[in-house]
């Protein structure tokens, strides 16, 4: 496809797709499927509803349930209105949810059965908040999606300007934004990350025109979306997918038996997953069976993959594994360890990969002066998919993206090959699974009990989950709190994932002389106390 006719908007994909192979399915998700025609109709009806609720160009509408076909619908209904869509982690607590829909001036928020309590528990505290639709239409009680499509009268809207990708009085040209993934900082709190159109799109074009298959799409391919949708990786390789015209084929959750049920009975090709989702997708019986054969590749990221685990891997499937690397601010993948590199005993399978083309990625120490190969400092990444920037918050966006470079907050070196290689974390960041872990979330958490006067959290090594959370605790003279004190009393408070698994008391924590805990000693001595 050359670069004049590609197109270069989210609703001009689907727009595309419906008139190129409409009975093509576009998503698959608990046993519903919409083809790539029912996803261009029925995207353009949810638009349709959004109008009518008073969704314009720039407003934010929310989500916040698992994954269902619907979600996929509304991410391009609000291409089509010039909405930006607002995904919310459905494990998150209600108090989080709550930050995230008031940080982000949601109006309009698309909610499944099983979190509708949350929604209407935040709803009264939200004065942006205007309509809360349920995407169940029999659900007693509450204002439904469907309903709301079942009403509209008149002939559908015509695409319009926009829909060739120009952007004319719409708001979805190629560089207006489309998406708020929100992602936890160093402050606690979680900022939304801006994503505009062209962040899903940079990536796999720079690939063709460059002739590389390390994520390539084939004719008749099915994608597992093992990730879920509020999280960039699942959003992007969805999103890739539909570029490509293949069929996405989503779970409302990852749960290792489904995953391999699906796999055999949709005949996928292609799936996403975090390696720990890998490891418990091989542990199942049906996978030793032969349940995972349709696979020919398996992406996966959050995390390098371990020999033993890719040993196993290689001999029950007969596919390529790819690992990707990047993050919400980098707006799609930015490296990739290639197919070639993913052999036993390879010193390569230690690394994050090598840069897409396109974009590159270079080291720097303190001051913002770049360093030579194998030299450890932090990684920068220059990408034309990065993010817009964070939603309100200038400075933070200035912090994070110097001279169009994004500073990933991870310490690692360049090889002479130029791959990556992470070392640590600048910013103390765990990753738990694939999730995003910030320490002063929790930390600040802790503090809310009446027994701690500090805690400083830290990243242990996990042999499924990559990382655990564990917590040093300090408490209060004269006052007793054990771990299961603590557990349950930040149970409601954070999302489970974040909580702790595991503790230790200390009597004091250690501090630079400007009183800044330093997480790292702590890390230093529970290796060190483990050998």
């Amino acid at each position: 496809m050359t670069t004049s006719t590609r197109p270069r908007t989210l609703r001009a994909v689907i727009a595309r797709h419906a008139a190129l192979r409409p009975d093509q399915p576009a998503v698959v998700c608990a046993g519903r499927t919409l083809t790539y025609r029912e996803l261009d109709r029925e995207s353009e009806r949810t638009a349709r509803v959004l109008r009518a609720c008073g969704v314009g160009p720039g407003s934010r509408v929310g989500y916040l349930g698992k994954e269902a076909v619907e979600y996929w619908e509304l991410a391009f209904a609000c291409a089509r209105a010039g909405a930006v869509l607002v995904p919310v982690n459905w494990r998150l607590t209600a108090q989080e949810v709550d930050h995230i829909l008031r940080d982000s001036t949601t109006e309009v928020l698309l909610v499944d059965e099983e979190h509708l309590p949350v929604a209407a528990e935040v709803q009264k505290g939200l004065p942006t908040l205007r309509t809360v639709l349920c995407l169940d239409a029999d659900t007693p009680g509450a204002a439904s999606l469907a309903a709301r499509k079942g009403s509209l009268s008149g002939a559908p809207e015509p695409a319009g300007e926009g829909a060739d990708g120009d952007g004319d009085g719409d708001g979805d040209g190629e560089d207006s934004p489309v998406v708020q993934i929100y992602t936890s900082g160093t402050s606690g709190l979680p900022k939304g990350v801006v994503l505009a159109h062209r962040s899903f799109f940079n990536v796999a074009e720079a690939m063709e025109d460059n002739g590389l298959d390390w994520l390539d799409w084939l004719p008749g391919d099915r994608a597992l979306i093992g990730l879920p949708g509020f999280h960039i990786g699942g959003l992007s390789y969805g999103m890739q997918a539909f570029n490509a015209g293949a069929t996405v084929v989503s779970l409302p959750a990852f749960i290792s038996s489904d995953a391999v049920r699906v796999i055999e009975t949709e005949r996928v090709t292609t799936a996403i997953v975090a390696p720990a989702m890998l490891e418990l997708m091989l542990l199942e019986p049906a996978a030793a069976r032969g349940a995972l054969g349709s696979l020919r590749k398996v992406v996966y990221g959050g995390s390098p993959i371990g020999e033993d685990l890719l040993n196993r891997a290689i001999g029950v499937l007969d596919c390529h594994f790819l690992q990707i690397y990047g993050s919400s601010e980098t707006g799609n993948f930015a490296l990739c360890l290639p197919p070639a590199d993913h052999v036993p005993g390879s010193p390569r399978l230690r690394a994050a990969g090598r840069p897409y083309p396109g974009i590159e990625v270079r080291i720097e120490d303190p001051e913002g002066r770049e360093l030579p190969t194998g030299e450890v400092g932090e990684v920068c990444v220059r990408t034309p998919a990065r993010m817009l920037g964070y939603w309100r918050l200038p400075e933070a966006t200035g912090r994070t993206v110097v001279d169009g470079w994004v500073h990933m907050g991870d310490a690692g070196y360049l090889d002479e090959d130029g791959y990556l290689h992470v070392r640590d974390r600048v910013n103390d960041m765990i990753v738990v699974a694939g999730e995003n872990v910030y320490p002063k979330e929790i930390e600040d958490a802790l503090a809310r009990h009446p027994a701690v006067a500090g805690a400083a959290v830290v990243g242990l090594p996990h042999e499924r989950w990559g990382e655990s959370v564990h917590a040093r605790v300090v408490l209060e003279p004269g006052q007793q709190a054990g771990a299961r004190d603590l557990l349950l009393f930040l149970r409601g408070r954070l999302a489970d994932f974040k909580i702790p698994t595991s503790y230790d008391f200390a009597e004091a924590l250690p501090r630079n002389p400007s009183g800044k805990i330093l997480r790292r000693a702590v890390r230093d001595e529970l290796a060190a106390a483990r050998g």
